[in-house]
């Protein structure tokens, strides 16, 4: 592995395809680090999946086929570049639904080989920990709060390929909990947007749900006691009235938003521990970082703690192609890229840590594991 630095523009194709979204993107960056996104887009169809409540992986995997070849051809055409001009292929080799995953990074894989291009295999991760570097200003280190669908972790980011998990899921992901309320309470998929959109009309103070993990130390999140006890609360109410559904929507969402502040105020002491005022930024990414009650309470918690709360734009925090091209433009830039036969013959995998645990468990505590 090369740590080469380069001083020109780079120019890089990023392919996402680790869950049902189907993304591609082109980003230049420039050699002061400045990020220029010339093209990016995401197919979204969630209703192949509504009737089954939930992403069927089979069909999300068929989708890919059918959709990725177009995604790439059209971000190409709007950026006005052909994949001779590109520097370095990026794609998703996972965490995440391995059919979908395999789909991306065999395309990526293709391209690498017919065009002479160098391969990017990513984490997924890593593309949503440095994404906020896109649009906002976020040096190393810094503390990465990650909320989506599949994962919640909370992140020492000491500089870029070197990362420290300090906290994670011992059950359900926070994304996860957004969606399984949604289908309890009737509303629909994407779950985190039905949820946030049915609690604007409705009291967060009528149900007072648990603290999950409130006399525990350390970093770690848990859902399923919360997601339990909505359900419990909701079997209760019935019939449910319009208002009840908002009441209980509003009501959960303060919980886990209280949930997430907690457990992020336990890992800002242990970052301020190791490094005082040097990495006094949040950055909070992922699909569940776009829900504006939760980013309010955390705003509210790095304010009374002195620290600055860095979120990428929310079309940025769901999966995109964007973030995995920027990872890639960034470890190109600095030249922590393989190369040759160790790339192309990364296989895709479901499961991916980023992260080291701080307690050395491979896979993190709980029964289950966290999310990757």
């Amino acid at each position: 592995m090369s740590v080469e630095t380069t001083s020109k523009d780079v120019i890089v194709l990023g392919i996402e395809t680790s869950c049902d979204d189907t993304a591609a993107a082109i980003i230049r960056r420039a050699p002061d680090g400045a990020c220029h996104i010339l093209s990016n887009e995401v197919w979204t169809e969630h209703d192949d999946h509504a009737a089954f409540g939930g992403i069927v992986p089979e069909i999300a995997a068929r989708s890919h086929v059918e959709r990725l070849d177009q995604t790439v051809v059209k971000v190409l055409l709007k950026a006005g570049i052909s994949l001779d001009k590109i520097d370095a292929v990026a794609a998703t080799a996972g965490p995440g639904l391995v059919g979908g995953v395999m789909v991306g990074l065999t395309t990526a894989k293709a391209i690498s080989i017919t065009h002479g291009k160098p391969l990017i295999a990513l984490n997924h991760l890593e593309g949503h920990a440095l994404s906020a570097r896109m649009t906002e200003t976020a040096p190393f280190p810094y503390l990465l709060l990650l909320i989506s669908g599949g994962h919640t972790q909370l992140i020492d980011v000491r500089s870029l390929g070197d990362y420290r998990r300090l906290g994670t899921t011992i059950d359900d992901a926070a994304g996860e909990a957004f969606d399984k309320t949604a289908k309890l309470l009737g509303l629909g998929q994407p779950g985190g947007p039905k949820v946030e959109s049915a609690a604007t009309g409705g009291r967060a103070d009528r149900f007072d749900f648990p603290r999950p993990l409130a006399r525990r130390a350390g970093c770690d999140f848990s859902f399923s006691g919360l997601k339990t006890a909505l359900r419990e609360t909701a079997e209760n109410t019935d019939p449910r009235t319009g208002q009840d559904v908002a009441d209980l929507a509003a009501s959960f969402q303060f919980a886990a938003a209280r949930h997430l502040s907690d457990r992020t105020q336990n890992a800002m002491e242990m970052v301020e521990a190791d490094y005082g005022d040097t990495a006094r930024h949040l950055v909070v990414a992922g699909g569940v970082a776009a829900n504006c009650a939760i980013k309010s309470t955390l705003g509210l918690l790095c304010e009374s703690r002195g620290w600055k709360l860095v979120s990428p734009p929310a079309k940025y925090c769901t999966d995109n192609g964007a973030m995995i091209a920027w990872a890639g433009a960034e470890r190109l830039a600095a030249g922590l890229v393989d190369h040759g036969e160790d790339a192309l013959s990364m296989a895709p995998r479901a499961r991916w840590p980023l992260a080291p645990s701080t307690e050395g468990a491979a896979f993190g505590s709980g029964r289950k594991g966290p999310k990757a």
